[in-house]
Order: structure tokens, then sequence, then C-alpha cells
């Protein structure tokens, strides 16, 4: 599902957490993160975890522990970036070398509705007109949780370049559906509303990302390529 949304230099793994595959073994000191975790959170943990481990494998990196560094952002090898994702069942990592992207993210969600209030709390009023637009569009996509998770993949790629905290309203995020066949898919872009990061010497004012619902479930993906 997410491999869809990225290019063919980043190696996407995903994995279903109900497809009868035994989490893997987890490394010394990521089994510290998560002793006193419930069985759910451990699984979750490990299950992503995996798929981190067999794409550094196909890129030929020895698989090693994943351990969360600033702010919880994975620590990836030496000349990797990447990103990690995981809910409901489902996993996934995907993985480059910092020479083909600056930074990605991606995220996914299930297909339903945010809970009351939360719209309000990360969606800016301009955000929240265009989505009652689009849910008079196209009411089968449920816009505000695949906003949030557009949110989600702009952070997840903006904090690697920038090591700061960007605020939800520190990004004003336009989705876009694409027509054709099969699932329910289009792009987005995030305009900063702050200095973006800069990247190879450009600064930068947005970034650009793609976003599908399928399986019950909704995925957006951000890339930051070089300049």
């Amino acid at each position: 599902m997410i491999e869809e949304l990225l290019p063919d230099t980043v190696v996407c793994v995903e994995a279903l957490g109900d497809d009868g595959t035994e989490p893997v073994p987890l490394y010394p000191e990521e089994e510290a993160l998560v002793a006193r975790a419930v069985d759910k959170r451990r699984r979750e943990f490990a299950l992503v975890r995996g798929c981190a481990r067999r794409a550094m494998e196909k890129l030929a990196v020895p698989a090693q522990p994943v351990l969360p560094g600033e702010r919880g952002a994975p620590h990836w090898p030496a000349g990797l970036v990447g990103s990690m994702t995981h809910c409901d069942g489902y996993g996934a990592a995907a993985l480059a070398r910092a020479a083909d992207l600056a930074s990605l993210g991606i995220d996914a969600e299930p297909h339903a509705a945010l809970p009351e209030g939360v719209l309000e709390a990360v969606a800016l009023p301009g955000e929240q007109d265009r989505l009652r637009r689009l849910d008079a569009e196209r009411p089968d996509v449920r816009w505000d949780r695949l906003l949030f998770s557009a949110k989600e993949s702009v952070y997840k790629a903006w904090f690697p370049l920038t090591r700061k905290w960007l605020d939800f309203s520190e990004a004003d995020i336009d989705l876009i559906a694409e027509a054709g066949d099969g699932p329910p898919h289009g792009r987005f872009r995030a305009a900063l509303l702050v200095p973006g990061p800069v990247v190879d010497g450009t600064r930068l004012d947005a970034f650009e990302g793609r976003w599908t619902v399928q399986h019950g479930l909704l995925a957006t993906a951000v890339t930051v390529p070089h300049a």
C-alpha cells in the first residue's frame, strides 16, 4: 500500500500482524523499551521493527536495533533515511540511502472518522473549509483522518532535517483526489508556515506527498528530494 506512494529509490516493507507470522525477536536494547508494555504494544513494536530489518537487508545494510532518538524519531544506521508506522495490526518501514533522498515520512491510519474534537485541534480554518468541500464531493474518503495522517507524514519528514518541533498549525495541507481506476488516491501539498529546512543550500517552503485508501486503512507518504 505505502510502497505505491514512494519513488523507486525507497525500499518499503509492509506487514500485517494477523498474517500468522511470528514477530521478530527483539534486540536487548529494543526489548528494554517494551519490557513493561502490554502484549498489543509489544507486537506492534516488533512488527514494525521486523519491517525495518528487512528493508535494511534489501539495501545491503546489516540489520540492527532501531531505537528512538530525539523526540522519539527512529535512529537509523549512518547513510540511511527512513520512517516507520503502525496501526491496527499493520506495520511498515520505508528506507532510502541518504544520497538518494534528503528525508521521508510515512503514516498509516484506520480509515475512520477522527474522534470528536480532534479535527478542530489539528486543522487550520482554511483546511477545515477545504475538507467540507471534499466531503461533499467524495464522501467515500474520511478526509479528516487523511488530513491528520498527512500532517503526521509531514512531521516525520520535517524533524530529521530541522531537529525542531512542527506544530499541526504550522503546515497548511491541500489534499487533492486524482481520477482513475482502483482505490481512492491522490496527492497533497503542505505549505510550511514557518521557515522550512535548508536542503542542499535551498530553503524549502513546502513538502509534497501522496495518499491512498485501501483495505480499511489510509496511508500517506512524503519524500524530500535533494535539490
